[in-house]
């Protein structure tokens, strides 16, 4: 078990994309971490883009940064609404600044962006946002995964494979 005694937080908002929230959650519990996910007060679960709930365990606030190895931001609508809400953008921040893994996928870049932890760090994200990403001092590459640092991002679902392998060998 690569990932045992990890402890790694996933977001999770209304609208997410389905695959990149679940596909790395099962991932990384395959690999032996322990997965909490995220939400905000009061919220016990958050409908994907197709409906799919995923259930709640901890809201945002009520946890630290130095809780986690490491922090998942899936893509979809959902980061639109996380990056709304201080407790997670506190979170990912923290995990950054303390060195823990931030992975993002898709539209999920514009939670680090409101974080303020993209300026000079290559990246790459679905198309559609690569304008934020570049205004907000990041480099964008269109590859599949790029690691930067404990900055790690990827395109689509099509990437998830390559992006769950570079989340575990990042934190393993």
């Amino acid at each position: 078990m690569q990932l045992e005694g990890k402890r790694i937080a996933i977001l999770a908002e209304d609208h997410y994309e389905d695959l990149e929230l679940w596909y790395p959650l099962l991932r990384m519990k395959e690999a032996g971490a322990e997965v909490t996910v995220i939400g905000m007060p009061g919220i016990e679960s958050y409908s994907s883009k197709h409906g799919y709930p995923a259930k709640v365990d901890v809201a945002a606030g009520d946890v630290s940064a130095e809780e986690f190895d490491g922090i998942i931001i899936p893509g979809g609508y959902a980061p639109d609404r996380m990056r709304r809400h201080e407790a997670m953008l506190d979170l990912v921040r923290g995990i950054f600044r303390r060195g823990g893994v931030v992975a993002m996928i898709c539209h999920a870049g514009w939670v680090p962006i409101s974080a303020g932890i993209v300026e000079g760090k290559t990246v790459t994200s679905v198309s559609a946002i690569r304008d934020d990403l570049l205004n907000a001092g990041a480099e964008w590459v269109n590859q599949e995964v790029v690691q930067d640092g404990n900055l790690i991002s990827s395109r689509s679902p099509q990437d998830l494979p390559a992006f769950c392998r570079t989340i575990i060998a990042a934190l393993a």
